[in-house]
């Protein structure tokens, strides 16, 4: 009741500390909203179209030559990598699908090649996938605009933008010629649009068995294509990998390392800025009870007088943060609900869609308010112990 009292006396003070307080919070969760937002929506425009772990052969190393006389050669060129299988790749897809993380395994038999229609040529980068392996590494089926995304036989599934540049349609037949000189007329079953042109322009998808045959790799694959449950395990997962396979294992944060410090500065500043925040807030409510403290001496004497303790005292200024803390914490909430909804509406796609979502969980605003009732109470515990401190007979006198 007297916390009550003294918040209500001081309703100026009282508003502008609440004020404070909610601004502060609502910032907080949509800041931290807004940054989990354009991660995921990089991450899935990043990584959405690409396997998290990738296990490729060895790379081949060039064997230092002896001279004559037995010194080493002084010039040793770098040996130029071929196309080349994985090494007993059958084996290794159970031991990968048992390391604990993993949640889909993919052989991909891959190679560059030319598409060819008529008079024009276009250089192709060819992906020989099984349909059902490669759809739970990455979801095509999301991309496709024109068909379906089922491989078999001599069917391909190709870009849009390389169906533009050949004047393909569904239905349409391709001439694809490998390096290794072999080539294969296929149909066009399926046109996708992952969002970047070069890939829409090179990428070429037809069967795991077809592409064997036109890049010689006879029942081989190129590469295995891992996905992982949790993103940013994939490198741990990927030394895990080797370990039990001896095959060389890249992840997605070996191959994306500016991504991958891009997203970490983001998160480091998004803390600094929340932090600050949290400090500004602390200040304000502090700086309020203090002056509560030097207002309300007589009244607080008086209490003392009447034989309240220095507990009391204690506890009627750490209840007065604590109130702030949770009524700031609440219309912060919803402010900074209300800011992320106005985001995604007001901030657009040339095309109308929404440019990306702030993500507002459950466990973001209960911990951003949990933070804001203990920024609150740990606030008032200066002018509270200030207060309990006071002498009943000097703060009458001059109070």
């Amino acid at each position: 009741m007297v916390a009550l009292r003294f918040l209500r006396e001081g309703r100026m003070q009282t508003a502008l500390i609440l004020a404070g307080i909610s601004a502060g919070v609502a910032v907080s969760i949509f800041l931290a909203a807004l940054i989990a937002g354009l991660q995921s929506s990089i991450i899935v425009r990043t990584l959405g179209t690409q396997a998290h772990v990738v296990m490729r052969p060895p790379e081949e190393r060039t064997r230092t030559v002896l001279e004559p006389s037995g010194a080493a050669a002084r010039t040793v060129q770098t040996r130029a990598q071929r196309l080349r299988s994985i090494d007993q790749w059958q084996a290794m897809i159970p031991l990968i699908e048992a390391v604990p993380g993993v949640v889909a395994v993919s052989p991909m038999a891959s190679g560059p090649a030319f598409a060819v229609r008529g008079d024009a040529s276009k250089s192709v980068a060819l992906l020989g996938v099984d349909t059902a392996r490669f759809l739970r590494i990455v979801r095509m089926a999301d991309y496709m605009v024109q068909g379906r995304f089922a491989l078999q036989g001599t069917d391909a599934v190709i870009g849009l933008d390389l169906a533009k540049d050949l004047g393909l349609a569904l239905g349409d037949k391709l001439r694809i010629r490998s390096a290794e000189d072999r080539d294969e007329v296929v149909t066009v079953t399926g046109i996708f649009d992952v969002g970047a042109r070069d890939l829409n322009r090179r990428w070429v998808f037809i069967a795991i068995k077809l592409a064997q045959n036109l890049l010689d790799l006879a029942g081989g694959v190129s590469n295995i294509d891992i996905r992982v449950d949790r993103l940013f395990e994939a490198e741990a997962i990927a030394r895990r990998i080797e370990g039990r396979t001896g095959a060389l294992a890249e992840s997605w944060m070996q191959t994306n390392a500016q991504l991958l410090a891009a997203l970490s500065n983001q998160t480091l500043t998004n803390r600094l800025i929340r932090g600050f925040v949290v400090l500004i807030v602390a200040l304000g409510i502090a700086s309020v009870l203090v002056v509560s403290v030097v207002q309300k001496s007589r009244e607080i004497g008086i209490l003392r007088a009447m034989g309240a303790s220095r507990r009391a005292i204690l506890g009627v200024f750490l209840l007065q943060g604590a109130i702030l803390g949770a009524l700031g914490a609440g219309l912060g909430a919803l402010g900074g609900l209300a800011l992320a909804r106005a985001f995604a509406r007001v901030f657009r796609n040339p095309d109308g869609t929404v440019l990306f979502r702030p993500e507002v969980t459950v466990e973001l605003v209960a911990g951003t308010a949990a933070v804001a009732l203990a920024v609150g109470v740990l606030a008032a515990a200066i002018p509270a112990r200030r207060a309990a401190s006071l002498d009943p007979v000097e703060a009458i006198r001059h109070g």
